[in-house]
């Protein structure tokens, strides 16, 4: 982010009292924590902030200080449209494009006609801000909330355990608790500064990974049970649940977050995707080892995107044709390995 830049946000700031932030349809924690830090960060400054979700988030976020705030447009629309209309200054935070936030919010993001700001870290970003901090490269929104806000914004000023904790859970959930999308040492940099503050990672962690429902693992084992398929002769698998799988097994939003990875577990698969048949379309998420490029993938044969390892898109169809187009695609993309069965 240019110097510049960062005057224009300071300039902005003494000229406004509301602010909203946003972030993308079926929110994951570093779309929730990022917003929040932003959330609790303007808050205590005596700003008049908004965070409006395109719809619910994941029970296992609902710990964090503030997520009591969310305007959930899913279920308060009139009120979600409100606070970004009557917003001076609007973030957009982990998401590259109005339409990611939902078809009953883009319009009203696109057209936001206050300050702009965009915080995010997925390829082409496809929306016209003020203020556009974007970097593919790191390894999560909330990464980039702290450099804003810490290293660019207001270098001494220090964090308080609810702006500390929510960046903490936004970099820890887009790296599945740094496992990935994590090879820069300046990652590993904040986290140090963030449990340095006094938070506890451990607890943080058990409240994340250990919180989870017991559809969630119902939903788990079936997937891996009876809904799993390993292409070998060219390094792919995939998943997928079924409406009828997602009703009888008590489905609630955030129970199948992060079971696309274990598609990718299997040692001669380099790329793996995940089915979830909801409502009129099918959620496809996308993981990669490697050099395998799921950005470009998704984007060339499902209308998708997201970053090199990891990407996802909409298919509209029922879950049967996109699985089928899926196959179909593998196999004309991937040259076949010798040897493989």
């Amino acid at each position: 982010m240019k110097r510049q830049d960062i005057q224009k946000v300071r300039e902005a700031l003494d000229k406004v009292k509301k602010i909203a932030i946003v972030f993308h349809f079926n929110p994951d924690g570093d779309a929730v924590g990022s917003a929040l830090a932003l959330y609790h960060y303007f808050k205590d400054d005596g700003y008049d902030v908004s965070v409006v979700s395109p719809n619910a988030f994941p029970d296992f976020l609902h710990w964090m200080q503030g997520s009591e705030d969310i305007i959930v447009a899913q279920h308060e629309l009139v009120k979600a449209r409100k606070a970004i209309k009557e917003a001076e200054m609007l973030f957009i935070v982990d998401m590259n494009a109005p339409h990611r936030a939902g078809q009953d919010l883009q319009n009203q993001i696109a057209k936001f006609k206050g300050f702009r700001i965009l915080i995010d870290h997925h390829v082409q970003p496809d929306i016209e801000c003020d203020v556009m901090y974007s970097t593919p490269q790191t390894s999560s929104a909330s990464e980039l909330v702290y450099n804003f806000l810490y290293r660019k914004l207001t270098p001494k000023r220090k964090f308080t355990r609810s702006i500390a904790e929510a960046l903490y859970v936004g970099i820890i959930t887009d790296t599945g608790s740094v496992t990935y999308a994590c090879d820069h040492p300046s990652t590993y940099d904040v986290l140090r500064k963030l449990i340095a503050s006094g938070i506890n990672g451990e607890a943080i962690h058990r409240k994340v990974y250990d919180n989870y429902t017991t559809s969630r693992m119902k939903l788990l084992g079936l997937a891996l049970s009876q809904r799993l398929t390993v292409m070998p002769k060219y390094g792919a698998s995939y998943m997928y649940l079924t409406k009828k799988d997602l009703k009888e097994n008590d489905f609630k939003i955030g129970d199948t977050e992060g079971f696309v990875n274990y598609g990718l577990s299997i040692d001669v698969v380099q790329f793996t995707a995940f089915f979830i048949d909801r409502e009129n379309r099918v959620r496809v998420s996308f993981r990669s080892k490697g050099d395998f490029d799921v950005n470009i993938f998704a984007r060339k044969h499902f209308n998708g995107g997201g970053h090199h390892n990891a990407a996802g898109a909409f298919f509209n169809g029922t879950i049967e044709e996109a699985i089928k187009h899926f196959e179909k695609v593998v196999k004309q993309e991937v040259k076949p390995a010798k040897n493989k069965k």
